[in-house]
């Protein structure tokens, strides 16, 4: 332990005395906060829908389909024991709908009937389209029903939108952002001091010293989560104010995922810098996977069910597809970890992965030595 913490004082020492490293660790984030989560504009489709039929009769089950028949909504079955609510806290949908007991006979007798439709407006985008859309889906099934000339004898959708309410585009954007600069500055920093060891030779002073593959990698990696950490607290604290951000419930799973995607962050730099041998290559490296997959393949620019399913399965290995969820829900839905408990895990097995490869990939050049 140790040679552990040496190794991580060696490390903050070499960096306090870079400036540009100082800069690269502590400026640079605040300016991509502000540059992308003011600049960044979004249009997006396609839920999973949840229903709820307390009536249970044809026309009940008609609407039902008229909802399936749609290509915005995919209807997905509400689980025991779940509600309507639970369902949208736990993001297992987008939209519940709640058809009353009384939905048909109202129809029947020619009085309004009422259909509630609770929409996840974390993405402002995406609930006003299925807003307009819920709309456009009873007005054609009134057609279908010879009901739509008939003002008396009509479905009124009654919509709600949960989470953010108003529909401020900032609540949306700001914990992405959060999730997309963390997760390029400390991976980026970790894969340089690694690579720089191998383009200048100095690693060979550690091949032949007493400290193993693991004290060194474990060293590396903890000198460069405490930057981490440092980047967090700023990024999080300015992009609060910046957003108009607030917890919306129990800290604790941000908190734990925080940690989590900060290691996980850290691990894949400390990978990348262990594989690649030097630095514009790491550079390079990481900037593609940390940052450009963090943009497209994590839920940050549109929903993941948008992506094509062929190429869906590359945003399993993405840290951000998961702090994304965590930091969502964390200032907008307030879930706990009913809605992000395999966010976290996602992240820490991830974690383990890539600092797993960086100790094999370490051990075997020092054993080739």
């Amino acid at each position: 332990m140790k040679r552990i913490i040496a190794q991580a004082r060696k490390e903050l020492t070499q960096i306090s005395r870079d400036r540009m490293t100082v800069a690269l660790a502590l400026v640079l984030p605040l300016v991509l906060l502000v540059l992308y989560g003011k600049a960044i504009s979004f249009s997006v489709t396609g839920v999973a829908v949840v229903v709820q039929d307390f009536d249970g009769s044809p026309r009940s089950r008609q609407y039902i389909e008229t909802i399936a028949s749609s290509l915005t909504f995919r209807i997905i079955p509400l689980p025991s024991e779940m509600t309507a609510e639970d369902a949208l806290k736990s993001e297992t949908a987008r939209v519940a709908v709640i058809i009353p007991a009384d939905f048909s006979r109202d129809l029947s007798r020619g009085r309004p009937a009422e259909a509630q439709w609770l929409i996840d407006a974390t993405d402002t985008n995406t609930a006003n389209i299925l807003r307009g859309n819920a709309a456009s889906i009873t007005r054609a099934f009134l057609q279908q029903n010879g009901l739509s000339g008939n003002t008396d004898s009509s479905i009124k959708a009654d919509m709600r939108l949960w989470f953010n309410p108003g529909r401020e585009t900032d609540k949306y954007i700001g914990p992405g952002v959060i999730a997309v600069v963390l997760g390029l500055f400390p991976p980026l920093l970790a894969a340089l001091a690694m690579s720089r060891e191998t383009e200048q030779k100095t690693i060979l002073q550690v091949y032949v010293s007493s400290i193993s593959a693991g004290e060194y990698i474990f060293g590396k990696a903890l000198a460069f989560f405490v930057i981490a950490i440092a980047e967090w607290a700023l990024v999080v604290s300015s992009g609060m104010v910046l957003f108009g951000l607030s917890l919306a419930g129990d800290p604790t799973p941000f908190l734990v995922g925080t940690i989590l995607y900060l290691f996980c962050n850290v691990a894949f730099g400390t990978m990348a810098g262990a594989i690649i041998p030097n630095q514009a290559s790491a550079i390079q490296v990481v900037a593609m996977f940390s940052f450009m997959m963090s943009f497209l393949m994590s839920g940050f620019l549109f929903p993941l069910t948008n992506i094509p399913a062929g190429i869906r399965w590359i945003a399993g290995i993405v840290p951000a597809r998961y702090f994304i969820d965590i930091t969502r829900d964390a200032f907008l839905r307030g879930g706990s970890w009913v809605g992000v408990w395999q966010a976290e895990i996602g992240l820490a097995v991830l974690g383990c992965l890539f600092l797993l490869l960086a100790w094999r990939k370490m051990r075997k050049m020092q054993v080739e030595l």
